[in-house]
């Protein structure tokens, strides 16, 4: 199946990175990353691979498995690239911190994801 970026970038958001379910968060991975997906953190270096990118997805959501990734903006599309803004936290606090997610999309899925941490606004 074939998405839009605007999709790609939200269901990411929410499905993949603030999804709680390892069943339901492989299956996102599954759907909207291409087999060579691969996603780059500035902290961490470079995860590549469906498996990898459902690891690390898993590992970073169980420090803090009551956060909500919420986008601050309607997503952006530009080419076969995106992007999309967003805040996290606990709901009814203050942002805890906020990113800008980017990505190359290839035939309707992600190719690559670029995580840049931003300030809180």
């Amino acid at each position: 199946m074939s998405y839009s970026i605007a999709t790609l970038l939200t269901r990411n958001l929410q499905e993949v990175f603030g999804e709680n379910d390892p069943a339901r968060r492989r299956a996102a991975v599954q759907e909207l990353y291409t087999e060579d997906g691969v996603f780059y953190d500035p902290s961490k270096g470079a995860y590549r691979g469906r498996d990898d990118i459902d690891r690390i997805a898993g590992d970073l959501r169980a420090t803090h498995l009551d956060f909500r990734y919420q986008p601050i903006a309607e997503p952006e599309e530009t080419g076969n690239g995106g992007r999309v803004r967003w805040v996290a936290g606990r709901p009814g606090e203050a942002p805890a911190y906020a990113g800008t997610d980017f990505i190359i999309a290839r035939d309707g899925r992600i190719a690559a994801l670029y995580l840049f941490f931003d300030k809180l606004p």
